[in-house]
């Protein structure tokens, strides 16, 4: 077999493959085989005819079909690896010659990672905000502790806000009722803002048994964008008593004696968190300041194939229906046509950030060990509320387990890129973030929010794939994955 890579383009090739017959034995074997079970010829048991037989009854064409459809994309799988060509997702296969006996010609025009010329990291500034924390802050930590230990208790009084209350509501559009906005006995805590528009203005100051009335824009279903009259009636009417905040509070809600440790402990938490929140924002700027130094050509056809995916988890709720979508963004307040550019976008962005990550991460010779990828699975498999073994199955029905591998090897390329640049706060202070990304379990752990903002996301849990998805072992990248 013989090929050559033309560049079309600093992210497209097209790979030229020649393939003597001889070569193609083995596929001409398997070829009579198959169609053989699928032929019945008298005088000959099901996949015994022999191969002149076949073609006598059924001519060659068939049989060139079946070998040519199964030779290609190995054959070109062969021409990728002997050439080294860094490749990213689906060829466009195009038969060139087809000689019978002779040879057989064919061309893959396919999507490539292109070369990427990364700066003088050491030269590299970044200035994050100052880790400040309030006493109000501790305060609400403590009112949210004693929230879950409130009890609710039924008040004769109209309701206000923050009371909880059980209602009915009904939902009318042109005068047809709209049974999925319909429900009784719905429990509601005003203010949460986890209902319709204009629900709350309705409820406040009603009293126990009242139906008030009130029009909102439905976001959802079937009249999504749709003005609908609203009917909502309080069943009850109860208000959530604290306990008091005293050290008998404490004793209870943790394992300290006294209040003023617990709100100790309450503030050292939140000032590990608001550390963790700098780290998070180094790391972003990091990226943020890399994309705009550095020149990274985009691929057409990964772009495409991930601004369709991100239109494909827009519109999912709406039943793959971009027209709902669209009413129901408007409803909102907002433009399609804004919505159609932020998706280009964000997809550039992330494919960017993608390609560039990898690049670090070749540059560096970044790998990911077994413990590091079952953490990651374990995060996402708890933030998708599935048992990992099955998100795992679920994964590799999906083809992305790559991506979870890319994933972690790209924020573990980023967290080295932060320690290697000038990272000050607000006051000017250089900061040392090696607590944060000094060691692999912490580039996994207690950093991976960060790292998960700093790369793209895996859809294994709705099967979408961005690109082909390289496996775990061969340690090639998921989204964008190299071949």
């Amino acid at each position: 077999m013989k090929s050559t890579v033309e560049q079309l383009s600093p992210t497209r090739v097209k790979i030229n493959v020649e393939v003597p017959f001889d070569e193609l034995k083995p596929n001409f074997d398997r070829a009579y085989r198959k169609i053989a079970q699928q032929v019945r010829i008298p005088g000959f048991r099901p996949g015994k005819a022999p191969a002149r037989v076949l073609e006598s009854r059924i001519g060659r064409a068939p049989v060139l079909d079946e070998v040519v459809n199964e030779a290609i994309p190995a054959k070109y799988l062969e021409a990728v690896r002997g050439g080294e060509v860094r490749t990213l997702g689906q060829p466009d296969f195009e038969v060139t010659k087809l000689e019978d006996r002779e040879v057989l010609e064919f061309s893959a025009e396919v999507d490539v990672r292109p070369e990427i010329e990364l700066p003088d990291l050491g030269d590299l500034t970044v200035s994050v905000d100052d880790v400040e924390l309030d006493e109000s802050e501790v305060d609400e930590q403590l009112d949210e502790l004693r929230a879950r230990f409130g009890t609710l208790t039924g008040v004769s009084r109209p309701a206000e806000n923050g009371d909880f209350v059980s209602i009915d509501l009904a939902a009318t559009v042109n005068g047809e009722e709209v049974p999925d906005a319909s429900t009784e006995g719905l429990s509601y805590e005003i203010g949460s803002g986890q209902l319709v528009d204009g629900i709350d203005d309705a409820i406040i100051g009603a009293n126990e048994g009242d139906t008030r009335t009130f029009t909102t824009k439905l976001v959802a279903g079937e009249h999504a964008g749709s003005d609908a009259e609203v009917s909502v009636t309080v069943g009850s009417i109860k208000q959530r008593e604290l306990p008091e905040a005293d050290d008998e509070f404490a004793q209870l809600a943790s394992e300290f004696d006294t209040l003023d440790e617990l709100k100790a402990d309450l503030r050292e938490r939140l000032e590990r968190m608001k550390r963790v929140q700098q780290g998070v924002q180094a790391r972003d700027k990091v990226l943020d300041t890399l994309l705009e130094q550095v020149d990274v050509p985009l691929p057409e056809k990964v772009l495409e194939s991930e601004i369709s995916n991100r239109k494909h988890d827009a519109i999912h709720p709406f039943d793959h229906d971009e027209d709902a979508y669209k009413r129901s963004l408007e409803a909102q307040g907002g433009n399609p046509e804004e919505w159609e550019t932020e998706i280009r976008d964000e997809a550039e962005k992330s494919v960017r950030t993608q390609l560039l990550l990898d690049t670090i991460a070749d540059d560096r010779d970044v790998s990911v060990n077994d413990s590091e990828l079952t953490e990651r699975i374990i995060y996402q498999a708890q933030r998708f509320g599935m048992n990992p073994d099955e998100y795992v199955r679920r994964a590799q029905e999906a083809g992305q387990l790559g991506a979870i591998y890319a994933d972690v090897r790209r924020g573990k390329a980023l967290a080295a890129v932060v320690q290697e640049v000038t990272v000050t706060d607000a006051s000017g202070e250089t900061l040392d973030l090696r607590e944060l990304f000094g060691t692999e379990s912490d580039e996994t752990s207690d950093s991976s929010d960060s790292a998960d903002r700093a790369s793209t996301e895996d859809t294994a849990s709705d099967g979408a794939s961005t690109e082909d998805s390289a496996t775990p072992a061969s340690g090639e990248a998921g989204t964008t994955s190299d071949r």
